[in-house]
């Protein structure tokens, strides 16, 4: 066998994915991260009839496929941009609420179980915001190294890895940027607020994953 880690990959992916159509999520698959963009452009945004603004989430998946520059480019779409850095913070709030009621939300997760539930948490609450309400569409770019076993799995990768890794790449001034572990600190510039669990798609097929066999993201 000449690729056993990727032979491995497929076969795990196509589990979850069933797992997910279970949960009423609309899956897509993709061998690689540029892959996802493909997939997102020729098969999701097409089917999506009506869509006219888009706007996403914190994500570092989502950032390594290139749709966020892609879609800047989009003339047919409104783009309500709230990473744009040359904006004062009371700004980009005011375009984090405005996206919640846009027609297409772009993000990814924390990270899914084996049973096809989708674990986050948040800083702000923005991205968990939007995914549980608002939107009319979210796609959610889900990388291999997302996949555990269990919630409480989840929780712990999280908190001891994704959120660490998180502050170190921000700059944040908590504990868990010296130590690389939780402390469960009180720092104002902790990370670590608001959890969700997104167990199943309601209406059916209003998240829809692109499901990716290669390592993204933290």
């Amino acid at each position: 066998m000449s690729n056993p880690i990727t032979t491995y990959w497929t076969l795990r992916l196509a589990e979850l994915k069933l797992a997910l159509e279970k949960n009423n999520f609309d899956v897509f698959m993709a061998d690689t991260v540029a892959g996802a963009k493909d997939v997102f452009e020729q098969e999701i945004l097409p089917s999506l009839e009506g869509a006219q603004t888009i706007s996403f989430g914190g994500s570092l998946t989502l950032s390594e496929t290139g749709i966020v520059e892609s879609v800047r480019e989009n003339d047919a779409l409104e783009v309500i941009d709230t990473f744009d850095k040359t904006l004062p913070a009371d700004e980009k709030h005011e375009l984090r609420r405005k996206a919640l009621l846009a027609d297409v939300f772009l993000t990814g997760t924390n990270a899914v179980t084996e049973c096809g539930k989708l674990v986050n948490l948040d800083m702000i609450g923005n991205r968990v915001a939007a995914l549980n309400f608002g939107p009319k569409h979210v796609v959610l770019f889900i990388s291999r190294n997302k996949l555990v076993e269990t919630v409480d799995d989840a929780m712990f990768r999280i908190k001891d890895y994704a959120a660490p890794v998180n502050t170190m790449r921000l700059d944040m001034k908590t504990p868990c940027k010296k130590t690389g572990h939780c402390m469960d600190c009180s720092s104002p510039q902790r990370i670590c607020n608001i959890w969700t669990i997104t167990e199943k798609s309601f209406p059916a097929k209003r998240i829809k994953i692109v499901l990716i066999n290669e390592d993204a993201g933290f």
